[in-house]
This record gives C-alpha cells, sequence and structure tokens, in this order.
C-alpha cells in the first residue's frame, strides 16, 4: 500500500511542472509580443526626438539671426541711416517670427500620434 501511494506522489509530482508550463507559452508569446511592441514605439520616439532636434536648432539660429537684425535696426532709429533702421526692423522682426514659428513647429513631433496607442 505505501509503495502505491509513493508511485502516485511520484507521478502527481512528475506532471504538475508539465502541467504548469502550458499556461506559460502564450503568455511568453504575449510578452514577446510586448516587448517587440516597445521596441518599436522606442525607436519611433528616439526618431522623432531626433527630427524634432534639427528643426529646433534651425528655430532657434534663424530666431537669433531675426532679432539679432531688429536690435541692430532699432539701434539705427534717429540718426543718419534711418530708413535702413527701418529696413532693418521689419525684415529682422519678420525673421524672428520665422524663427519662432519654427521652434514651435518643432514640437509637433514630441506629442503623441493620434490612434498610435491602440490596445
Amino acid at each position: 500500500m505505501y509503495m502505491n501511494v509513493a508511485k502516485l506522489l511520484l507521478l502527481s509530482l512528475l506532471s504538475v511542472p508539465a502541467l504548469a508550463q502550458v499556461p506559460q507559452e502564450p503568455a511568453l508569446d504575449s510578452l514577446k509580443r510586448e516587448i517587440l511592441a516597445l521596441r518599436i514605439q522606442v525607436t519611433d520616439i528616439q526618431l522623432n526626438l531626433a527630427m524634432s532636434k534639427k528643426k529646433f536648432q534651425r528655430g532657434i539660429v534663424v530666431a537669433t539671426i531675426g532679432y539679432s537684425v531688429t536690435i541692430a535696426g532699432g539701434l539705427m532709429l534717429g540718426r543718419t541711416q534711418d530708413d535702413l533702421g527701418k529696413a532693418l526692423l521689419i525684415t529682422g522682426g519678420a525673421t524672428g517670427l520665422v524663427g519662432t514659428f519654427m521652434l514651435a513647429d518643432a514640437f509637433k513631433y514630441l506629442s503623441p500620434k493620434k490612434g498610435r496607442n491602440k490596445r
């Protein structure tokens, strides 16, 4: 009788790990899919950051040049080259605004895309 109980106990101990592994396989596949999806998202974020960085830097340069020209034009007002100062104020102001819009446009790459986080 003890031999039968020992065999039954041994058989049950051997079958438990086999039964426990069955539900884990779909979980592992799901985990692998999730990891791959996260890798794709990280790559997408890195690409968007690189594009945003380039546009942001260009916007800074254009805005800085534009507002520097505006300052130079303002310093020329009321002197012998008053007309040149007015022209520099207008062109520098317009260039500075374009640079500012370029800066603001760079942030559109940092916001999440619509419909991308589907689950």
